[in-house]
């Protein structure tokens, strides 16, 4: 495949590109004139193909293969609406990978999706990873001002670990911080929330946020009130996600999240030393 024809074929796929109900969208008459596809009918059939492998990956049809009119001049300076798709990029690569390979303009559109919809898959992964870390660090936040707020009330960091010990138990349903530790099969030396998914953090967050808060606000004192405040917290974030079909002890552990930062800090100084500008030689 020539270079220049590759470069065409670049162009007009970027430039067919276009917005419909706020996402990305390529027109399925569009497409089939720029995969090569002399008539409708036969580019249907790949488009209806792509429908059948959308559904049997258990994607919302839909969702990516929006039925849309389309307006066309007639000779007689009239009208007339005729079939038309806007196809999401997902669509456009199962499209491509339903049609002629024998086509150059096929085998562009295959690579060439398949290369943007994982670049899409990555930016999601990222943006999920940062989350978790980022929720993990405001646990991390929370629990400090907790253990600010108590010890000014009467109890140590002996306390303070029993306390939040307690409100584990809670929130997992019975099972002790070392319990979950070995039912996630997590190092003793290593702290639980370093193993949980992002859910099950911000659970434990919000827990420990109100048990800051009513301390403060109810006033009160010693191990035995702020344990029974705590303990009531996480029952209560317990019995709200319960209500919404989950469990937290069912959960499986989520990445060891230095790892996961560690591997978010090499992206990012990947990222920075790639947007350097280059000295010309």
């Amino acid at each position: 495949m020539k270079q220049e024809f590759i470069i065409q074929l670049l162009e007009r796929f970027e430039n067919a590109c276009y917005v419909y109900n706020n996402i990305e969208c390529w027109s399925g008459r569009e497409l089939q004139e720029i995969l090569g596809y002399a008539k409708w009918d036969n580019f249907l059939k790949v488009i209806e193909k792509a429908k059948d492998a959308c559904n049997n990956a258990g994607g919302n049809v839909e969702d990516h293969f929006a039925g849309i009119g389309k307006m066309v001049e007639l000779g007689s300076s009239s009208q007339r609406e005729i079939q038309d798709f806007a196809l999401t990029r997902y669509a456009c690569y199962l499209v491509a990978q339903n049609g002629d390979s024998a086509k150059n303009e096929i085998a562009f559109a295959q690579t060439y999706f398949a290369v943007q919809t994982r670049k899409q898959e990555i930016i999601e992964q990222r943006l999920l990873d940062v989350a978790r870390v980022t929720a993990r660090e405001k646990l991390s936040k929370s629990e400090k001002k907790l253990s600010g707020i108590i010890y000014q009330r009467g109890v140590d960091d002996k306390g303070f670990a029993f306390i939040r010990s307690k409100g584990d138990q809670a929130l997992f349903g019975g099972f002790s911080t070392n319990d979950m530790k070995k039912k996630l099969s997590i190092p003793d030396s290593r702290p639980l929330a370093d193993f949980l998914p992002t859910l099950t953090i911000k659970a434990k967050d919000f827990a420990t946020e109100l048990t800051s808060h009513n301390v403060t606000e109810k006033d009160l004192k010693g191990e035995q009130q702020i344990t029974k405040e705590h303990i009531d917290n996480n029952v209560a974030v317990r019995n709200m996600l319960q209500q919404r079909g989950v469990k937290p002890e069912a959960l499986p552990p989520a990445e060891d999240i230095k790892k996961l930062q560690r591997k978010l800090d090499g992206e990012e100084r990947k990222i920075l030393k790639e947007s350097k500008p280059h000295k010309k030689k």
